[in-house]
């Protein structure tokens, strides 16, 4: 994990397109900012954990299921581009 030190209106980059900034610090609370295309997702890590833990209940009950599958990929949002 690499650790680094930013004070208040200071920033980290992430690639060439994401940045992180640190907004606020009050006591051991800190408020970031994060500047990414809409095609990156952002979420709080608890979040995404529940995300992740409902994803792999929902493919279980795939399993053997293809016909399932199918129809869920109906439903698929499709890019504009």
């Amino acid at each position: 994990m690499l650790v680094l030190s930013r004070k208040k209106g200071e920033s980290i980059m992430i690639g060439e397109n994401i940045e992180l900034s640190v907004i606020d610090i009050q006591g051991d609370q800190v408020r970031i900012g994060i500047n990414a295309p809409r095609e990156v997702s952002i979420f709080r890590k608890e979040v995404f954990e529940q995300i992740k833990s409902e994803n792999l209940k929902a493919a279980e009950k795939l399993k053997g299921r293809p016909e399932l599958l199918e129809e869920i990929k109906k439903f698929q949002i499709k890019d504009k581009d």
